[in-house]
This record gives C-alpha cells, sequence and structure tokens, in this order.
C-alpha cells in the first residue's frame, strides 16, 4: 500500500519515506532532495530534518544559519519538538549567524511555508482523490495502510483509506496535527 495509491495521493508522506530510507542507508545527499521534496508540499518533519541534517552537516555542507532557518519554518505550526530544537539552534548561533538566518528565512518561507506549500498540497490531495479506484462501500479485504509518525508508523485500516480525514486539507492538517504537536515520547527511569 505503500507504494500504492495513498502515497501517490500524498506527496509529503511518500517523499519523507522516500528520504528516511536513503538517510538510513548512508546517502544523505540523496535524503536531503527527497526531505526538500517533501518540504514542498508542506511536510514540518521533512523540514526538521533538512534542518537537522545542515546543522550537523549531512548531505551538504554545514550551515548553522540555514539550518535554524529550517528548523524555524519546521516549527511554524507550534509543534513542541521543533520549537525546542529551533530555540536550542538560536541559542547557538553568533549575532552575524543569526542576522543570516533571518535574511534566508524570509526566502524559505515563500517557498516552503504554510501559506504557500498547503495550497500546493490541497490541490494533489483533491485531484488524487477524484484518481482513487476500489470500492467506496468499505470492502477493502486485508488491505493495511502505514503512514509515518513521531514514535514509528501508524497502522491505519485500509477500509479508512477513503476517509475524509487523509483527503481533506483541512482534516488532513488537523490529523498531522493531532500526531506531531506533542508526540508521546518513550522514557526510561
Amino acid at each position: 500500500m505503500l507504494s500504492a495509491g495513498f502515497l501517490s495521493g500524498h506527496p509529503d508522506l511518500r517523499y519523507r519515506l522516500l528520504g528516511l530510507d536513503e538517510f538510513k542507508q548512508g546517502e544523505h545527499e540523496r535524503a536531503m532532495r527527497f526531505f526538500q521534496r517533501a518540504a514542498f508540499y508542506a511536510d514540518k518533519p521533512s523540514q526538521g530534518m533538512v534542518a537537522e541534517m545542515l546543522w550537523n552537516g549531512h548531505g551538504s555542507k554545514r550551515d548553522p544559519a540555514l539550518a535554524y532557518a529550517w528548523m524555524d519554518l519546521a516549527a511554524e505550526r507550534g509543534y513542541a519538538g521543533f520549537l525546542g530544537l529551533r530555540e536550542r539552534y538560536w541559542n547557538a548561533l553568533s549575532e552575524d549567524e543569526r542576522i543570516h538566518a533571518l535574511e534566508i528565512g524570509q526566502s524559505l518561507y515563500a517557498q516552503y511555508g504554510d501559506a504557500a506549500a498547503q495550497p500546493r498540497l490541497a490541490t494533489v490531495l483533491r485531484r488524487e482523490k477524484k484518481r482513487a479506484t476500489g470500492s467506496r462501500t468499505g470492502f477493502v479485504g486485508s488491505l493495511k495502510i502505514f503512514v509515518p509518525g513521531p514514535s514509528g508508523f501508524q497502522q491505519i485500516d485500509g477500509s479508512k483509506f477513503y476517509d475524509e480525514r487523509y483527503w481533506d486539507p483541512k482534516q488532513y492538517q488537523a490529523w498531522h496535527d493531532s500526531i506531531w504537536m506533542e508526540p508521546r515520547v518513550g522514557r526510561v527511569s
């Protein structure tokens, strides 16, 4: 299912998965391109990955100012994990790097910010929902959909394929927000 209709209709998830796969294989330059492509469709986790890769010098030369600008973008919706990283980055920047980060951040927001990227994703969601084939009556056999989240993959029953939560842009955004706003993080004591 991950390579079929659901992911072709959700480029944010598709390119994030491809980026994660390349990153795990040590192909950081390819991973960076996939994360940037997912970021083009308003994917905040991918924007955060671009920031982390730039911060650590994976897939490109280390660039703390640009990394901060990307993390600021990832934190645009107020997701707790990205807000914390953004503040940590800011505190580690020199004054010159801070000025540069604010300057380059404007062009990033123009291309990757929610105001530009969410309409792009909404267009794809609407178009691909119309193209989807199969039973809209709910019969799917043993179909399962696996969606990446902050704590691994979340399984969605295949009968939910046509659920508006995954195709209506506002509901899709709310679904992402419910997962990423305050991710559950395990702690061991």
